[in-house]
């Protein structure tokens, strides 16, 4: 296995989502290692798998019962990336997954 096999649509994302890792690759020692949550749950339906900013996930906490987050570190220049830490966000409330809303896949394809 290469560790730094970073699929490009998750080094795209750390180019346009992430945020500073505020340490150096361990691969190639580059400057720009990069963060992403992901967040995954029930509770979020349609919108879990998707990226989300410290400040969304803070927002987040008190809308939705309880849903995962794992935050994974890309280096955009060697392709380094991995989990580095999950834990669970949420007010322990249950609650019905959001409305289906209508997404541009669905429109077109």
């Amino acid at each position: 296995l290469d560790p730094c096999d970073a699929d490009p649509l998750l080094v795209r994302s750390a180019l346009h989502h992430g945020y500073p890792a505020e340490r150096d690759c361990p691969v190639c020692v580059s400057d720009r290692l990069t963060l992403l949550n992901y967040i995954f749950g029930d509770q979020l339906g349609q919108f879990s798998g998707r990226i989300k900013s410290n400040e969304e996930l803070a927002e987040m906490e008190g809308e939705f019962g309880e849903f995962k987050v794992r935050v994974v570190e890309i280096c955009p220049d060697c392709g380094w990336n991995h989990l580095i830490e999950t834990f669970v966000l949420g007010d322990g409330r249950r609650r019905r997954p959001p409305r289906k809303q209508q997404t541009v896949e669905d429109i077109y394809g």
